[in-house]
């Protein structure tokens, strides 16, 4: 985990898995939070209480304490912070194209600072056209010279603030998750919270 004093927070594989073992957030202090059920789209909701908040892909608060969290593992978990603000996001390709960091953005205002956790970089993140096409300015090359796409350059193109980004890949990294490296159903989390 980094910067929680700062109300940010994103998980290892050390960890464990977020999705499923209750005692890892229990450790990491946890237990209860704020969470959706992601689908890949545009969708920031407000919360003021704990618990399963129903499909969407963003969660928002100004709830002193509330800590909202979203699961990855291989999209990007971004932590947007505001004068008594926060708000969370799930950001795959197709959130990211829908706009939901923008949504984000606009309920929380006045934004002073933004963090994306560990995520698929360019080096793994190989695209098709469909895909591409809707990135143009954030192309690049995987490091077996096929399309890939900068998620974490177009996800901080529609922020007001340059972003912390970690720069850990999921995919060639030892320490995270990653659905594309492996299959796997074990998640990260990104954790935001109102200091």
């Amino acid at each position: 985990m980094i910067s929680p004093a700062d109300g940010v927070a994103f998980t290892t594989a050390a960890d464990g898995d977020m999705r499923r073992d209750r005692q890892a957030r229990e450790r990491l202090g946890l237990a209860e939070w704020a969470t959706v059920r992601q689908v890949h789209g545009a969708t920031v909701v407000g919360v003021s209480g704990s618990g399963d908040q129903g499909e969407a892909d963003g969660l928002f608060t100004t709830e002193v304490g509330l800590p909202l969290a979203v699961l990855t593992a291989d999209c990007l978990g971004v932590v947007i912070h505001g004068p008594g603000r926060v708000a969370v996001v799930h950001a795959g390709w197709r959130g990211v194209a829908s706009g939901v960091v923008t949504n984000a953005v606009e309920r929380v205002g006045d934004v002073r600072s933004a963090h994306i956790g560990p995520h698929i970089r360019p080096c793994c993140f190989e695209v098709g056209p469909e895909v591409s096409a809707r990135f143009v300015g954030h192309l690049g090359r995987t490091t077996s010279g096929t399309i890939s796409v900068d998620l974490a350059s177009a996800v901080a193109a529609q922020l007001p603030v340059e972003p912390e980004i970690m720069d850990r890949c999921t995919r060639c990294g030892s320490d995270t998750f990653s659905h594309r490296r492996n299959g796997t159903g074990e998640r990260l989390a990104a954790v935001g919270w109102v200091p």
